[in-house]
């Protein structure tokens, strides 16, 4: 399984993508959202969109098929869909919408309730590397609305990609780099030193700022990840500035977790 990815500056714009994926012949089952707030919040920015007239009152022609069922409009979810409004520590309250939409910020079945919870944790996301889902959460945390498509068809996932491209969305690399871009000045002290190594030095410092932040070693020491570390990042795990940025990262990803505390996670539908 294979994904392709559009973050959009806001859920109105994410909307218009999703009802083009729609259109395009996408399953609904094959698509994600997560959007940062909580349920009226969403439901007040869904209710000031133009809508057809079959369409009711709070409900987007794009996501309300997604959301719809949650927040009392009609339609309801079909079978292949779920939604939770979750709290992740660090962002704050998140909406997701879609079979796997949970799970791609390793929320497992017990956030959603019994009946929803098993689809998730049966859910097929290997197509979304883990160094990405921290990229995913920096978005929400800028107030971004991720829109990701599941596929092991080549047709449906180009045609995703060529609507997120047309709808203006920002790919997961613009967001890597806009988020370094915005770290780098603080960073520099760290890895800098004379020489014309720069650029390296600065590549293996990120790589380890970077390596702290993926779902299986956050929060955790070099020490205690040194052997996954071994085999995720072997040419240069053991260099003193890949170490270095490994743990900055760590305390970076710390602050974070504890800015919005530690609420626990809440079923809606």
């Amino acid at each position: 399984m294979q994904s392709a990815v559009g973050i959009f500056r806001s859920i109105s714009e994410a909307n218009e993508a999703v009802a083009d994926l729609r259109a395009a012949g996408i399953p609904q089952e094959k698509i994600n959202l997560l959007t940062p707030g909580d349920l009226n919040t969403v439901e007040q920015e869904l209710a000031q969109l133009p809508k057809s007239e079959t369409e009711q009152p709070g409900i987007g022609k794009g996501i309300g098929a997604l959301v719809g069922g949650a927040i009392g409009a009609a339609g309801g979810l079909s079978a292949g869909s779920a939604i939770a409004s979750l709290f992740i520590p660090g962002i704050g309250p998140v909406i997701a919408a879609g079979l796997a939409a949970a799970g791609l910020l390793g929320v497992g079945g017990a956030a959603v309730g019994a009946a929803a919870g098993e689809k998730f944790e049966t859910a097929n996301t290997a197509g979304l590397p883990e160094d990405e889902i921290f990229f995913y959460e920096d978005a929400l945390r800028r107030g971004r609305t991720v829109v990701v498509v599941f596929s092991d068809e080549n047709q449906q996932l180009e045609a995703a990609r060529k609507i997120f491209a047309a709808r203006g969305a920002e790919s997961i690399d613009a967001a890597r780099e806009t988020w370094w871009i915005g770290l780098r000045d603080a960073e520099q002290e760290h890895y800098q030193a004379p020489g014309d190594s720069a650029a390296e030095r600065e590549r293996t410092y990120r790589s380890g700022y970077e390596a702290a932040l993926r779902p299986d070693t956050r929060g955790k020491t070099y020490a205690e990840c040194k052997e996954l570390l071994s085999r995720t990042s072997p040419q240069i795990c053991e260099d003193p500035i890949f170490v270095r940025g490994y743990e900055r990262g760590r305390e970076y990803g710390q602050r974070l977790r504890s800015s919005t505390g530690d609420k626990p996670q809440r079923r809606v539908a």
